[in-house]
């Protein structure tokens, strides 16, 4: 007489059944949601059966011989309870397919990334991230209701809202379709993850450099700032290194017919992009010939000093970390208000800097005056005329 089995899985092929079916949900996470399936009929769709098929499928590429047709469907459904019983998966009803806790992450860990993800499909435009967010809000529904709500309420968020259209879905649906390169960002992406050369072109030139048409590069990174998207890239031809406006691009995108340089090779050149971002202030790299002899350290920079004045002084004060490299000192205090008369703001930069750094100093109208560089003094000194010309002018 046979020995009957200490539990339901002794058995082998009960057993690999069961780590086939978790191995299942974790490869797949949102198996059995009617978008799990090229089907139309999502209302009717048995998610126990896309589970099955999705198991049968990855015991072939793991070359696990299973009888035909099996398991049943019945059989699964025990299975899911077992791992229900056991806490693999949770006691409630996942209406958008299974999943298998939270992956790497804490539920702590997850809901903060789950903020950081909503704001940049909200605010940033991101088409690739609002796909993402749309698919996990659904599977994610079930926690929210056992949080009570809690999971989804948006306790942080980044309000760097993009001024330009992004997301080419939107576009379509609105009617305003733009000839930009947001058309090839998976093309974009698969380029810089396998440091694989690309021709662009640029249809736009707001600066007057001339760098209009088609040309070869290497991109290194996507980069939101402030209100855009921007293209982190370097010239197959020169090393140059560059940052644009993603919607300054048209959608002509296409591979090069060299190989691959690999990952190692754009690591070491967006280290380069980055100590260039240190350096400096704002997203202008500057020019070849600049820019190699600051990579080499050898460039002279410019000691940029600006003297602000109460109140403005108290949020120069503020942002100890402003830059890298700035230096603050205090005025002497004004006895009657207990402030500093004023506050001197001083750092080091590029010339390639210099005309985004005084754009942020123009903000700050009257309560900046600028001590050097001389031409930054002259600069300064004209626009505040050119502005009193144009009031006198009303």
């Amino acid at each position: 007489m046979s020995k009957k089995p200490p539990h339901s899985y002794a058995e082998r092929l009960a057993f690999e059944r069961l780590l086939l079916l978790i191995t299942t949900l974790l490869k797949y996470p949102g198996v059995g949601s009617p978008e799990s399936v090229e089907s139309h009929n999502s209302k009717n769709h048995d998610a126990i059966s896309i589970v099955k098929i999705y198991l049968q499928q990855l015991a072939t590429e793991l070359n696990v011989e299973l009888p035909d047709n099996y398991p049943a469907v019945a059989t699964l459904r025990k299975d899911l309870e077992t791992l229900r019983r056991y806490g693999i998966l949770d006691q409630r009803m996942y209406r958008w397919g299974y999943y298998l806790g939270t992956g790497a992450l804490s539920i702590t860990e997850l809901k903060v990334a789950f903020n950081a993800l909503v704001s940049q499909a909200q605010y940033q435009g991101d088409a690739q991230t609002r796909r993402i967010y749309e698919t996990l809000s659904k599977r994610l529904r079930g926690l929210d209701m056992e949080l009570k709500g809690e999971f989804f309420y948006p306790t942080r968020q980044h309000l760097n809202r993009a001024i330009i259209h992004t997301d080419p879905e939107e576009m379509a649906v609105k009617g305003e379709n733009r000839d930009t390169l947001f058309h090839q960002l998976p093309l974009l992406e698969q380029a810089i993850s396998q440091g694989q050369a690309i021709e662009i072109s640029r249809t736009k030139d707001f600066y007057g450099s001339g760098n209009i048409g088609r040309f070869q590069v290497f991109p290194l990174q996507l980069i939101y700032h402030d209100i855009a998207w921007y293209l982190l890239y370097e010239l197959c031809d020169n090393g140059h290194l560059v940052m644009g406006r993603i919607n300054r691009f048209n959608s002509h995108c296409s591979f090069v017919k060299t190989p691959a340089r690999g990952l190692e090779k754009q690591r070491e050149s967006l280290a380069k992009a980055y100590r260039l971002f240190e350096n400096g202030w704002g997203l202008n790299l500057g020019e070849p010939e600049p820019q190699q002899l600051e990579l080499t350290g050898t460039l002279k920079f410019i000691n940029v000093k600006v003297r602000f004045y109460p109140p403005i002084s108290n949020f120069i004060l503020e942002g100890e970390r402003r830059h890298l490299y700035q230096k603050i000192t205090p005025g002497v205090i004004d006895k009657s208000t207990g402030e500093y008369t004023f506050i001197e703001y001083a750092v080091n930069l590029p010339p390639r800097s210099l005309n985004e750094f005084i754009f942020w100093v123009y903000r700050y109208m009257d309560k900046a005056e600028i001590l050097s560089p001389p031409e930054l003094i002259k600069q300064h000194s004209q626009a505040a005329k050119n502005l009193y010309n144009r009031y006198q002018e009303i």
